[in-house]
């Protein structure tokens, strides 16, 4: 008899699969509330629901050439292209099924990226199950819910970080492109890559790597410059802030322009959820590659791009808890892989805190 060997991607689809059916219930089976429509941007009501960014995705989906009436900042959202084109190829022109191709390409990519995570920490001889991490987090679990990129993006990733271990550089960047053109902030990891081919003088390689990698992102931008008259490259949506000079001042500003009898709360609700989840996270993977200097690994360099942005992230980035939880997912990545080959076990098993950020998964319930 044939023994099924749980593995951590295995509970982790079960369990989104599971959620996404309490969801369903709650909607009484209305598949669009998997991507949230606010009736703000759905029918143009200026004082209607706001409704969360899954939406903008449906709405190219949907219909591309229509689209940029019903989105707050076209060419941003535009920008992240993948994921709507694929649901709409899958739904093969129906526009009922979208919201459910959306779900399924999600589902798969959350499914494969757990997975993939997995046999990277197994090539470690690291437990498969810190891949939990990964996988039972807000930013990519919940963004399977809410319809968003980060689940295919960074399965994309992960894929380019296997095909880039076994030198394999051309698909690499080829798998690098792709998730570029699903989640722009995934571009941090090529960047790594091409500075860690620099380091070791493989010009050659690195302006090859960086071609295939960048030219179909900024030949994607280009084109959005020509419809919507500026690039897709921006901090935000609608009432973004742009990145900041002075580190951290986003989350400083996060009480200094908050009304001073709302500071103590503010205080309390954002510190539980920065201090432990983004800050301390962020500073112990900067001082980790400030204390390898110069011996850098490749993973040291993922981990070095992933950390040295956190300081400029926008305010208005970290004053939205599931705006930033989804930004980490590439620190999370990196803190991972960075902990698995340095054998850090202190740092993998605190790493899984981040699992405690589903519990927000509640509060998308009510979304």
């Amino acid at each position: 008899m044939l023994k099924t060997r749980i593995r951590p991607w295995h509970i982790v689809t079960v369990l989104c699969l599971l959620y996404i059916v309490i969801v369903l219930l709650r909607s009484g089976g209305d598949p669009l509330a998997l991507v949230t429509l606010g009736t703000r941007f759905d029918q143009g009501d200026p004082h209607g629901t706001e409704g969360y960014d899954g939406q903008f995705v449906y709405y190219i989906a949907r219909d591309p050439t229509t689209a940029a009436a019903f989105i707050d900042v076209p060419a941003y959202r535009f920008q992240r292209i993948l994921l709507p084109i694929l649901g709409q190829v899958l739904a093969l022109g129906q526009t009922p099924l979208i919201p459910w191709t959306l779900l399924v390409i999600n589902l798969v990519s959350l499914a494969v990226g757990t997975a993939l995570l997995e046999h990277l920490l197994a090539q470690q001889k690291i437990s498969r199950w810190y891949a939990l991490t990964y996988g039972l987090t807000i930013g990519t679990f919940g963004a399977v819910r809410l319809s968003l990129p980060e689940p295919l993006a960074y399965a994309l990733v992960l894929g380019g970080i296997i095909l880039a271990q076994h030198e394999r550089w051309l698909w690499s960047a080829v798998l690098f492109a792709l998730a570029a053109l699903a989640r722009e902030t995934t571009l941090l990891f090529p960047f790594a890559y091409g500075l860690y081919m620099l380091s070791r003088r493989h010009v050659r390689t690195a302006s090859v790597f960086g071609a295939v990698t960048l030219l179909p992102f900024a030949v994607w931008q280009m084109v959005l410059y020509q419809h919507f008259g500026t690039l897709g490259i921006n901090s935000g949506g609608a009432m973004a802030t742009p990145f900041e000079i002075i580190p951290f001042a986003g989350v400083v500003r996060i009480f200094t322009e908050s009304p001073p009898d709302a500071r103590l709360g503010l205080l309390a609700v954002y510190g539980a959820v920065l201090v432990p989840f983004i800050l301390v996270p962020a500073l112990w993977a900067l001082w980790c590659c400030w204390k390898d200097w110069p011996n850098w690994s490749a993973c040291t360099f993922l981990l070095f791009a992933n950390a040295a942005i956190m300081p400029f992230v926008p305010f208005s980035t970290y004053r939205e808890p599931l705006g930033i939880l989804r930004f980490i997912v590439g620190l999370q990545l990196a803190v991972i892989l960075y902990a698995a080959e340095r054998r850090r076990g202190r740092a993998l098993r605190n790493s899984t805190i981040w699992i405690l950020t589903l519990l927000f998964a509640f509060t998308l319930l009510q979304t």
